[in-house]
């Protein structure tokens, strides 16, 4: 089994191909035969038995295979009734003859499946010439650069060193490698030769090296992507970073550079071409890590009033352990400031000789000075990020030393510190970029009057007021602490109050006061008023803190607050587990400057968004993400657990966080006792409504534990996903990088295609207007505004029918060339391009430009199987062309409607008071007004986005066309002209555009 033995090679896919397995045969008729497959010793023909046909008739000449997808992709696969229950990655196809008919087969594992089509693969592309590679591996590329390094080791140049010395050579080139495993594979080749020394010759050192050091999945889509060579060249690699990694504007001259930098061997990086063991560097390279490199510097935009941010936050930022019992240390403020927290606690309390302090009142025998922790702060506070730190203040002391903390802020921070008093003419807080390296302090503010020194505030005391309310004799009244001018003052945009309810808070509350929520309270209001929280928030700062009673520290789940739009909810940085991993994960976006944009739908001054919402976001199209676990690298022991040997059973589960409607949970199948590189091949779909607030957690686990479980985990906002076999660096408990410790996975990201959840859909399903949903606008009860609406029906309609016909014809493009949805249009030209090749390599069609829309051609009579590729690809023109046409006056009409919309908005509550709304009638027409608003912006949007798409499609395809070679005229003038016609739509889009401005 391939589990015994690694595959490493061509030779070894034939040699196991030779041996047989049994094999799933899938018919048309929905049966499924057990069969066992074999490769005849002269590698012309595949026989299966047993059959009813004669030994004759139950083969297939390697000649007459055209193609070997991998996965469900054909017609019989797709219209299989049994097809749910057989796995993608098990699965593949060999289409054969001129019609192309399909033997569709289904392997005991994807590691089976990859041998098979691995091999065929490679005996397809090799059948017009000599199979050379059956003479062994002697003379490769691979065996030349390990016979080099050998021979530069072996100073005495007898062929032969010490197994030693041997073992030090292989850890050199892999340094993941354990020692034991080495000397462990020694062992086995020389028991298996019957050796007595424990020398090793070159031979030897070549076969262990190959062993150990060749990841059969990496070399399976090597294979893939090297139309079945053992190595990459530029063009391939080139290929590659397109149409699978989503790389743009890459040159020949930048696939060389990677060669140079990453191929192992002299003659490699010489020749322009990456082997296997370069390959894997490569994709173990920062180069293809799974975050986009683009998050990693501020990308968003930071002009927005500070309340349409979530803020990174700590809770009692000066422990280090738990709140009940922890010691105060300035390592919290510096570890926390480190990691990019923008809102930080300081509760201070009266120390001896006038010095206020900072201490847990659990654990007094510990504290700090204030002076030394705002010292520190300002050391570190915009290390991490340049955007505003907010104190959170609170203020303990009595009034003699509250002004010594004033007079120490004032001479520590100076000019940093932010006390310009709001202006009342203004709406919403400044924006992060306007308060940049500003220190805003939050606390209580005495009234405005300056002849009043000092007065009686409520208390910021939040675990003895929680305390106090949990009391039995609680009577609702707060504490009231005095508070000093001078401390006042200190205070701008961030005066905290105490909340009332929403309705109060929107007709009374000011732009620049803040109200903090216990965790309690924050839960129980985002589930009684969500709609009313998330509006809330669009324009006023909330804070969330934890519930007193988490006296271990343990820390609330942010996401439930994040949903509702809440912005700086409050974690204790000391505790690791799920819920920081989720807020280190979520920070790591926008450069990690401690500062994320909420999506636009929780901005806007009008829309409709519930942070409970089961279903479709209005005016947000749903994506589907496709997660292909491969495999796993070097995985340790888990922490914790006992005693048990240094075996460990593997397996990963993917996690996504966000609305409701999104959060969800699968896992892959365990792999046993292999930590070093367990293959998991397992594929997942995920539905994700609305992808701004989502986020994946990759965690890895040990099924056979004592003690504990957790392997490592890795969290990722879904916005930071890119494209492509990635490879995944796993944290540990405590959120540090592990070395070497990866999981190897394949990621892409589709719009949701025909209706129901995407596990459920068939990929051949084509929508009639009939079935298609549609996204409704609701009735209001106020007929001048209704009728507005009723107009944009129609548009509405227009939009959703033009980007589900073009995403449905793209879709059946994908089916005829046996891509999956998954597939870029350039792979489906790829694909297609080989089929519209006649035997004497010259093409069956031509690329023509018509009206600037690259359109297919047959240069003669095509077979039907051709036809009907090309019946599909028209209809994919036809459907993008009308929608690049359409577009703009689509969009045009729903923009109108919404603006004609919108100026009811300041009217609306008179209007519906006219009309006899009032209380839950009202607010329900209020809701109707923001839900319509939204699905008209969103939809809008969504036809813009589609348009700019399939702009984007088309030059794809023209690009395409032209380096598979299906354009007509190879001179250089149409090469130009044909260039220039790509250019031709985009321009012409981009004029009409200027028109209107």
């Amino acid at each position: 089994m391939p589990s015994e033995k690694k595959i490493s090679s061509a030779s070894d896919c034939i040699s196991f191909m030779q041996a047989g397995c049994e094999l799933k045969k899938v018919r048309p008729n929905s049966r499924i035969y057990n069969r066992f497959f074999t490769l005849d010793t002269d590698l012309q023909a595949l026989r299966w038995e047993p059959s009813k046909k004669d030994l004759e008739k139950a083969k297939l000449d390697i000649s007459a295979i055209k193609e070997i997808r991998l996965g469900k992709n054909t017609e019989t696969f797709r219209n299989n009734g049994l097809a749910d229950q057989i796995c993608e990655d098990c699965a593949f196809s060999i289409l054969h003859g001129e019609n192309y008919e399909s033997l569709d087969l289904v392997a005991n594992s994807a590691d089976v499946a990859n041998i098979w089509v691995s091999g065929l693969r490679y005996l397809v592309s090799r059948s017009k010439q000599p199979l050379d590679f059956m003479e062994g591996n002697q003379n490769t590329p691979r065996f030349m650069w390990l016979k080099k390094v050998f021979e530069a080791a072996d100073i005495d140049g007898n062929g032969i060193m010490l197994e030693d010395t041997s073992v030090e050579l292989i850890k050199q080139l892999n340094p993941t490698l354990k020692e034991s495993k080495i000397r462990l594979k020694f062992k086995e080749i020389q028991k298996s030769k019957e050796k007595l020394t424990t020398r090793v010759t070159e031979e030897e050192f070549c076969e262990a090296f190959c062993e150990l050091c060749t990841r059969p999945e990496v070399y399976f889509l090597l294979v893939q992507i090297s139309k079945n060579k053992e190595y990459l060249d530029a063009n391939d690699l080139m290929l590659f970073l397109e149409a699978e990694q989503g790389v743009t504007h890459i040159t020949e001259d930048m696939c060389l550079d990677i060669i140079r930098r990453y191929e192992l061997s002299e003659e490699g990086r010489q020749k322009g071409f990456l082997a296997i063991d370069g390959f894997t560097q490569y994709l173990l390279s920062p180069e293809c890590d799974i975050f986009d490199p683009e998050q990693k510097k501020v990308a968003q935009d930071m002009t927005q009033p500070l309340s349409h941010y979530y803020i990174n936050a700590s809770h009692n930022t000066y422990l280090i352990e738990d709140q009940f019992r922890g010691p105060a240390d300035i390592n919290g403020y510096v570890r926390a400031l480190k990691m990019g927290c923008r809102s930080i606690e300081l509760d201070v309390n009266d120390g001896s000789d006038n010095e206020p302090i900072l201490c847990n009142r659990n654990n007094m025998t510990t504290h700090l000075s204030f002076r030394s922790v705002i010292e520190v702060i300002n050391k570190f506070a915009f290390v991490a990020s340049e955007y505003p730190l907010i104190l959170c203040l609170g203020n303990h002391c009595s009034l003699p030393q509250q002004k010594v903390m004033v007079q120490q802020m004032k001479k520590v921070f100076g000019s940093k510190l932010y006390t310009e008093a709001p202006l009342p003419s203004e709406s919403y807080l400044p924006s992060p970029e306007k308060l940049k390296r500003m220190i805003i302090v939050k606390g209580k503010k005495l009234p405005s009057d300056p002849d009043v020194l000092e007065g009686e505030v409520t208390d910021e005391d939040e675990e003895a007021e929680m305390s106090r309310r949990m009391s039995v004799d609680y009577n609702g009244e707060q504490k009231q602490i005095l508070l000093c001018r001078e401390l006042s003052d200190l205070v701008s945009i961030c005066k905290s109050v105490q909340y009332r309810d929403f309705e109060l808070s929107m007709k009374s509350q000011n732009y620049w006061e803040i109200c903090s929520f216990s965790e309690t309270e924050a839960s129980r209001i985002a589930n009684e008023y969500p709609e009313d929280f998330v509006n809330y928030n669009k324009k006023f700062l909330s804070r969330i803190y934890p519930n007193a009673m988490r006296i271990d520290s343990s820390n609330l789940n942010p996401q439930d607050f994040w949903n509702c739009g809440c912005q700086i909810v409050a974690m204790n940085f000391q505790t690791p587990g799920p819920m920081m991993d989720l807020h280190t994960g979520w920070f790591l976006q926008n450069g990690g400057c401690g500062y994320v944009l909420r999506p636009s739908i929780m901005r806007d001054e009008v829309s409709y968004f519930s942070a409970n919402t089961k279903g479709i976001v209005p005016g947000v199209s749903p994506l589907v993400l496709h997660i292909k676990i491969i495999s796993g690298q070097n995985f340790p022991k888990p922490k914790g657990a006992c005693a048990k040997g240094d075996v460990i059973d593997p397996y990963v589960c993917i996690e996504i966080h966000g609305i409701p409607a999104d959060c969800s949970e699968q896992r892959t199948k365990t792999v046993q006792q292999n930590s070093d590189n367990p293959i998991f091949d397992e594929t997942f779909e995920f539905q994700v409504n609305l992808p701004e607030l989502a986020m994946i957690r990759f965690v890895v686990l040990d099924d056979d534990y004592i003690g504990d479980e957790f392997i490592g985990q890795y969290t990722i906002p879904f916005e930071c996903l890119q494209p492509g076999y990635r490879h995944v660096p796993l944290r540990s408990f405590v959120g540090d990088i592990m070395e070497h410790v990866t999981l190897f996975v394949h990621i892409a990201i589709t719009n949701r295609s025909g209706g129901g959840k995407p596990q459920k859909r068939s990929l051949s399903v084509r929508m009639g207007k009939k079935v298609r949903e549609y996204t409704m606008l609701r009735n209001i009860g106020l007929k001048t505004i209704d009728d507005i609406f009723k107009i944009a029906v129609h548009p509405l309609r227009e939009a959703i029918d033009m980007r589900e016909n073009m995403q449905n014809a793209i879709v059946s493009v994908k089916e005829l060339c046996g891509l999956p949805p998954i597939a870029s249009l350039k792979q489906c030209l790829l694909t297609l391009s080989s089929r519209l090749i006649t035997s004497d390599n010259t093409p069956s069609v031509s690329l023509v430009m018509k009206d600037n829309f690259p359109h297919l051609e047959p240069l003669g009579a095509i077979p039907d199987v051709q036809k009907k590729m090309l019946a599909a690809y028209d209809l994919m023109i036809q459907e993008s062309r009308f929608l690049i046409e359409m577009a703009d006056t689509v969009q045009e009409k729903i923009v109108q409607c919404q603006k004609a919309g919108m100026e009811f908005h300041e009217e609306l509550h008179n209007l519906g008071a006219k009309e006899g709304l009032k209380g839950r009638k009202l607010n329900k027409a209020t809701e109707s007004f923001a839900w319509n608003i939204t699905v008209l912006k969103g939809q809008g949007d969504l036809l813009k986005n589609a348009k700019n798409e399939a702009i984007e499609n088309m030059k794809q395809i023209q690009l395409a066309c032209l380096s598979c070679g299906l354009s007509k005229a190879p001179s250089s003038g149409a090469e130009a002209k044909s260039k220039r016609s790509l250019e031709a739509i985009e321009e012409k889009e981009s004029s009409e555009d200027n028109g209107k401005l």
